[in-house]
């Protein structure tokens, strides 16, 4: 079964409790476990991991090289600086969709700038916990559409 990782950068663990009047009242592991049924209704395994640290997200994505098909991550705050992350992100020939629960474009302005999405095979933005669902759909089409460029 092919796998995706689920990389949730820092805070993401207090979903349900941080904030619940703009990011739910969800939890991380409802999030984790209704993404999962998701992506095993399309046979893919899905691997879940959350860090507060930016040194353990990078070590993840450069396992990714070798361990997935593609990421989905919302990489939280480092979004806005983490230039490390960035460029672990363009090391990788895997696809990265970047994901924010809120509309990072409609709020406070030190939150519009993704140093990551320039390396990203896509942003989904302000569509709460559903933007993971299509996060999910995104990836499964473009490993559809990179597997039938390789097929050409």
């Amino acid at each position: 079964m092919k796998r995706i990782l689920l990389l949730n950068g820092p805070n993401l663990n207090r979903l349900g409790l941080r904030e619940p009047d703009v990011y739910g009242s969800v939890t991380l592991a409802e999030l984790e476990e209704n993404l999962t049924k998701l992506a095993n209704t399309s046979q893919l395994e899905l691997v879940c991991i959350q860090s507060n640290h930016e040194g353990e997200l990078i070590d993840e994505i450069h396992r990714a090289e070798s361990d997935v098909v593609g990421i989905i991550f919302n990489p939280g705050a480092f979004t806005h600086y983490s230039y490390a992350i960035r460029d672990a992100i363009a090391s990788i020939s895997k696809p990265v969709i970047e994901v924010h629960i809120s509309n990072i474009h409609a709020r406070e302005e030190f939150r519009h700038q993704s140093v990551i999405a320039p390396v990203t095979a896509g942003q989904i933005v302000g569509f709460g916990l559903f933007g993971y669902q299509l996060a999910l759909y995104a990836l499964i089409e473009k490993l559809g559409e990179d597997k039938k460029n390789e097929q050409n």
